[in-house]
């Protein structure tokens, strides 16, 4: 009742945050010093594609300090069926500005920094190592094996998710304590993208890549350390996949 008090309109000339996140700071696991905390934290999203677009709403609408968005692609009108972070009148805009625009509409306070670039193996260190926390949604397996690396050798928590026609999945990697992406797909090789993505499903792994990164930040809760979440939309199901660490990874070093 308390915090429901400090939170209520009366307030929100004195201080609008309190407004504007008290459905989050009534939480007993969050309250005012959780919400100071995202205010000071710093994510590092990577791609801003179906996935990025969810996890970027998530992230800004629940307050996080500075969002740094990355992506090397233009909105393309074929984009707009499930990237919806992107509008019409965005085609042929860099993703990464598209993205800060629509962010910037939502909640103004925060910080948004857009990096129209790709994440490579000579950059990787220069993106992260300002942030405290590192969600992958890139379309490639590449950049993931690239953002596992680098994540793994600094120690930076990394938030995956991949969609392909109608599932999807996601797993976070901690290091050192959990198995890193090596570990489950080192054999992994990009394909040609021949096949199709159901919108959904980009919101619901997207969602859960939001969820698991507020977690992180806030130190609450199971986090999906050496658990992936499997999600099938013609089933419309879930199933949760248990692994470990590879003693054979050359990235992690089981």
């Amino acid at each position: 009742m308390l915090l429901e008090k400090v939170c209520s309109s009366e307030l929100k000339d004195r201080n609008p945050e309190l407004l504007r996140y008290q459905r989050q700071i009534i939480l007993n696991e969050i309250g005012i010093e959780g919400q100071i905390r995202l205010r000071k934290s710093k994510v590092l999203l990577v791609g801003a594609g179906g996935l990025g677009s969810i996890v970027a709403y998530y992230l800004a609408c629940s307050g996080i300090g500075y969002l740094g968005i990355v992506d090397p692609d233009i909105v393309e009108e074929s984009n707009l069926q499930r990237q919806i972070i992107h509008t019409e009148e965005n085609i042929g805009m860099p993703k990464a500005i598209s993205a800060m625009i629509g962010l910037k509409k939502i909640n103004s306070k925060i910080n948004i920094l857009p990096y129209p670039d790709e994440i490579k193996k000579e950059n990787v260190f220069q993106y992260i190592e300002d942030y405290d926390l590192v969600v992958a949604c890139p379309d490639n397996f590449n950049s993931r094996f690239i953002l596992n690396d680098s994540c793994v050798k600094t120690g930076k928590p990394l938030v995956v998710g991949a969609v392909n026609e109608f599932e999807g999945h996601v797993f976070d990697v901690i290091s050192p304590e959990g198995p890193c992406y090596n570990c489950l797909f080192e054999e992994a090789r990009d394909e040609k993208l021949t096949r199709g993505i159901f919108a959904p499903v980009a919101g619901v792994i997207g969602a859960i890549q939001a969820a698991e990164a507020l977690k992180i930040l806030l130190n609450i809760g199971n986090f999906l350390k050496g658990r992936m979440i499997v999600y099938d939309a013609l089933k419309e199901s879930f199933r949760e996949v248990k692994f470990l660490k590879n003693p054979a990874c050359n990235v992690c070093k089981g």
